[in-house]
């Protein structure tokens, strides 16, 4: 290597490092001018972080306590200490309870009750069950006009064999002939227009 070689060499090397410095100085700078809001910063997201690691926690520990209170009452559903801690542990859970209870005991005022939870399956299907229950064409009808009804074909086919039951046959094929071809209730709907309504 020759002289100049080396010459440029070492140039290059102090100008790289007098860029380095350069660039230490202008980061030290930013650092003392905006010190205090990266510190509120940092301490933002480590107390974010933390909070978010903590309410994973609880909810975790939330959840294993409400499904062992499930336990206890499937043992023994008259337990009112466990029922109670369940619904505060977890309404939808509770909800859900109550809805399974009502239907095992055939109770409509359970499943009427249940038509305000904020559970949305629970409250639909209590809906059409306390009627189906009750006998009440008149419910299961104003059941199949909502929206959104879950067992919207079947309130149908039931209110028509209410119906059938009741000698009003025309009325009967009239409500059974709303079943689309493509619902899963087509086949019955088919089968009691042939059976039941001619």
């Amino acid at each position: 290597m020759s002289l100049k070689e080396n010459l440029d060499m070492v140039k290059d090397e102090l100008n790289s490092e007098e860029k380095f410095f350069e660039k230490a100085v202008v980061t030290e700078r930013f650092v003392k001018k905006y010190k205090k809001p990266l510190i509120g910063v940092v301490i933002a997201v480590v107390f974010v972080v933390v909070g978010n690691l903590a309410y994973e926690a609880s909810e975790q520990s939330r959840i294993e306590s409400a499904n062992e209170t499930l336990a206890v009452l499937q043992k023994n559903p008259q337990d009112k200490i466990a029922l109670a801690k369940l619904d505060s542990l977890s309404p939808t859970l509770y909800a859900v309870w109550n809805y399974s209870q009502a239907i095992v005991d055939k109770d409509v005022v359970k499943l009427e009750r249940l038509k305000h939870t904020k559970a949305l399956i629970i409250n639909d299907t209590s809906v059409y069950e306390a009627a189906e229950l009750k006998g009440d064409k008149d419910a299961l009808s104003r059941y199949s006009k909502k929206q959104q009804a879950i067992y919207k074909d079947l309130a149908v086919v039931m209110s028509a064999v209410l119906l059938m039951e009741n000698g009003k046959l025309d009325d009967a094929h009239q409500k059974l002939s709303m079943i689309g071809e493509q619902s899963s209730m087509a086949p019955v709907a088919k089968a009691l227009m042939h059976y039941g309504v001619k």
